[in-house]
């Protein structure tokens, strides 16, 4: 790509910056940025080299390639500004939550070609888990520049469908909340048997990365995993028929439904 710009440098715009110069994607004078805190673009070429854009039209002069990475009410004015001759040729990617392809798609006209992303907060720390909806239109060459942006800092799944980014918002977007609480009782447990807290919440965090990264690894079916570690009589078979004595599985799978319906209808509104 000749350049990466980003509307927009909140914080996912901050972990993506980093993750693609850690990747080596492009050098750090070929990403750009455009905020409306001009303090916040100085800081970002601070501490990462990165080029600074005074206007949008300047950034989609550097760029082919765009993020737009802005709060949903300001969305609006934005996208009015950019005409459809500056767009038209290149991939602008949206991780604006909520906000379907069709509204970019009409905004930038045809020729612009528009790819919808739900990343994820664990972006971050270099571990996100991204899906990504490519609208009609975008070429072999520009998928494959999206995948890499997002593969440099985790995971990624493609959409066959766009509405599918609403079922990954209640997995993976919603996820890290539901982890965190499941952590902080595996911790709560431990500490209800004598455990110091800062030791608990310790193991409890790598034992769930270790968990994850097995899954990941080994390429084996979590119920197999799960096998692995549940002998015959043994703790863990006593720990496993608790949490389903208290419909743990039923109630994580409820959780994903009703924040994926939840979505839905903030979708629609």
């Amino acid at each position: 790509m000749t350049g990466l710009g980003f509307i927009g440098a909140g914080n996912m715009g901050e972990a993506m910056i980093r993750g693609v110069l850690s990747a080596k994607l492009l050098p750090a004078d070929r990403v750009v940025v455009c905020d409306p805190a001009a303090g916040r673009t100085e800081s970002l070429r601070h501490r990462f080299g990165v080029s600074v854009a005074p206007s949008v039209g300047e950034l989609l002069a550097a760029c082919d390639t765009v993020v737009i990475a802005l709060k949903p009410q300001v969305l609006p004015a934005v996208l009015a500004g950019i005409s459809k001759d500056a767009a038209r040729g290149k991939t602008f990617i949206s991780i604006v939550a909520g906000v379907p392809a069709s509204v970019f798609e009409r905004a930038l006209g045809e020729g612009a070609k528009v790819v919808r992303t739900m990343p994820n907060t664990p972006v971050q720390v270099g571990m996100g888990s991204t899906g990504i909806y490519f609208a009609a239109g975008v070429d072999p060459a520009a998928r494959e520049r999206v995948r890499a942006v997002f593969s440099s800092f985790g995971e990624v799944a493609e959409m066959p469908r766009e509405e599918l980014l609403d079922v990954v918002t209640a997995l993976s977007g919603s996820g890290p909340a539901y982890a965190f609480l499941f952590l902080e009782a595996l911790a709560d447990g431990a500490v209800r048997a004598g455990m110091g807290r800062s030791e608990a919440y310790r193991l409890a965090a790598a034992t769930l990365e270790g968990a994850a990264r097995m899954v990941r690894e080994t390429g084996k079916h979590p119920a197999e995993l799960k096998d692995m570690v549940m002998s015959p009589g043994g703790t863990t078979a006593a720990g496993v028929a608790a949490l389903e004595r208290g419909a743990f599985r039923a109630t994580v799978m409820d959780a994903v439904a009703s924040a994926w319906q939840r979505c839905r209808e903030l979708s629609g509104q």
